[in-house]
């Protein structure tokens, strides 16, 4: 099982971020974070990386539910959606999958949780 669904778009790094974080409202996800890791990375340790952000996407009906069914599961939210320029100049998109991050917790109200939360975000990735 693949921990992630992902996309290749042709657009700018700065529209790609636009569209995912309007794609992901629409779906019902805020977007809670936003990490710049190439500027994190020369701030802190000097190096040049490629464009690279982290999107914390939180939808709260269903983090709700999850807290619910498991209360430690905040450590593993919100669901991270990363934003990445490639070697060729595109912007590729990725989003974690849920359920490949609940494995190890065994609790169904969770993974039904999961389950659901996952079919939003693949179709989130798949609809840009």
């Amino acid at each position: 099982m693949s921990y992630y669904f992902s996309k290749i778009l042709d657009d700018n790094f700065d529209d790609a971020i636009a569209r995912v974080t309007a794609r992901l409202a629409e779906a019902g996800f805020g977007v809670l974070t936003t990490i710049d890791v190439s500027a994190t990375l020369k701030k802190k340790i000097d190096v040049d990386f490629q464009r690279y952000t982290i999107l914390g996407a939180c939808n709260p009906g269903f983090a709700y539910k999850a807290l619910q069914a498991e209360d430690k599961i905040g450590t593993m939210l919100p669901c991270n959606v990363i934003v990445q320029e490639t070697s060729d100049g595109k912007v590729e998109v990725a989003a974690v999958d849920p359920m490949a991050s609940m494995m190890a917790i065994q609790n169904q109200a969770l993974g039904d949780v999961a389950n659901e939360v996952r079919g939003m975000l693949k179709n989130v990735i798949e609809g840009l």
